[in-house]
């Protein structure tokens, strides 16, 4: 396949090799004629192991870096558009598109009527860009996305000093495409790869982006909280602290979708303890630790939001009877001890749903000790789907996953294990 690529720095120039190396013939765009000079004369304009070896081998055989003089040329032929420009932010924190509706609108220009083309965005966008920002601004212009044109996003995972490496062994490929027609183009560029491949919609696909990167940030500034929180309780040595967190067999080859995983909010008897008390102790020391408190904040308010979401998908007949399907905290214990499915049993009883009726495998009985509802409870999960209207899981116990082959009555997954693979 023929591919356009628009930037050269340090995402766009690896792009464009990776797609020569899979054997894509590949037209590298850059403006800055100093950094252009650089990379034709076969070096690299930034240290990258593994780049400058690429550059040697595949520099005027399957990637040719040109300026915009030569951009027909390579646009015409293309089967693809990449932009790998910069998508700074502004004062209010919002993404500038500048550079990127100027490549698509340079790409506009000389884009050839007949051929059908995706245009492909592996700039880093917030969530909705492509969909609220780029196709409109391509509608403005007369052109219909899934005909004239496709249009996708192809987010990078790369790590500075680790380019190279990151692109020809990513641990996945994350295409968003806004028809079927994109996704089989885009499907042809990594057709080679042995890495799973995976055609989302395009706010997925943006948003798996920032779902990664803020997810390390935030892990980043909770360790500089929690330090700043261990100076201010004073006698701890922080660095022997962390070394010691850091052999937590949870970590320790574990999946991290045990905890980095939505649901209705953590419970059981160590996690509120612990993390209220940590920050009362701080708090109390003169630190706000302000991550320790939104995660509270956020942990307290999930069950409203989880009822008005089972709300919103059951509808407003309060006389129906909703099916609660797990009461312990988590699959594999009989702990309800602040088990989020009392939570949310509670706030959908304050807003009128008062017939319920509760199953779990094994915790029903420490379930009726622990808390005062006048609600039903039943004995096997064959009941629960009969005596329900409508049903939803709580807890993510297994036998639950065929819960929509066993009825067709509504069902909220407040857990996500339906989807899961």
């Amino acid at each position: 396949m023929v591919i356009t690529v628009f930037g050269l720095g340090f995402v766009g120039l690896t792009t464009s090799l990776g797609f020569a190396e899979y054997g894509h013939k590949v037209y590298g765009v850059e403006i800055n004629p100093e950094r252009l000079s650089t990379i034709k004369g076969g070096k690299l304009p930034f240290l990258e192991p593994g780049l400058d070896e690429a550059l040697t081998r595949h520099l005027g055989g399957n990637f040719t870096p040109i300026n915009t003089d030569l951009l027909a040329q390579a646009v015409s032929e293309s089967d693809a558009v990449y932009y790998c420009v910069g998508t700074p932010y502004g004062k209010d924190g919002q993404a500038d598109l500048t550079y990127l509706l100027s490549a698509i609108d340079q790409t506009l220009a000389v884009r050839p009527q007949e051929k059908y083309q995706v245009m492909v965005v592996k700039s880093t966008i917030p969530p909705s860009t492509t969909s609220q920002k780029i196709i409109p601004h391509l509608l403005a212009k007369g052109l219909k996305v899934g005909e004239d044109l496709g249009v996708a996003n192809n987010p990078e995972f790369l790590r500075e000093g680790h380019c190279w490496d990151d692109f020809m062994n990513a641990d996945r490929i994350v295409l968003g495409v806004s028809d079927e027609r994109s996704a089989q183009v885009l499907r042809q560029i990594y057709a080679t790869v042995k890495e799973p491949v995976y055609c989302v919609s395009l706010n997925t696909g943006e948003f798996i982006k920032y779902l990664s990167n803020t997810l390390l940030a935030t892990l980043i500034s909770y360790s500089n909280e929690m330090s700043l929180a261990a100076d201010v309780i004073g006698g701890i040595d922080v660095a022997e602290a962390f070394r010691i967190l850091h052999m937590d067999k949870r970590w320790g080859g574990a999946t991290m979708a045990s905890y980095v995983y939505p649901g209705c909010g953590y419970g059981g008897y160590c996690l509120p303890k612990d993390t209220n008390a940590l920050y009362a102790v701080t708090k109390t020391a003169g630190f706000d630790a302000q991550i320790l408190k939104n995660v509270i904040a956020t942990n307290d308010h999930m069950p409203e939001f989880i009822a008005e979401k089972i709300i919103r998908a059951i509808g407003s007949d309060k006389s129906q009877t909703i099916g609660i399907l797990g009461l312990s905290f988590k699959p594999g214990s009989d702990d309800v001890r602040d088990t989020p499915s009392a939570k949310i049993i509670h706030a959908l009883i304050e807003k009128g749903y008062t017939h319920i009726c509760g199953y779990d495998p094994v915790a029903i009985s420490e379930f009726r000790r622990y808390y005062d509802f006048d609600i039903e409870y039943v004995n096997s999960y064959e009941e629960v789907l009969n005596r329900a209207t409508s049903l939803v899981i709580t807890t993510a116990w297994p036998e639950f996953h065929d819960v929509k082959e066993r009825t067709q009555k509504p069902v909220v997954d407040c857990r996500y294990m339906l989807h899961s693979n």
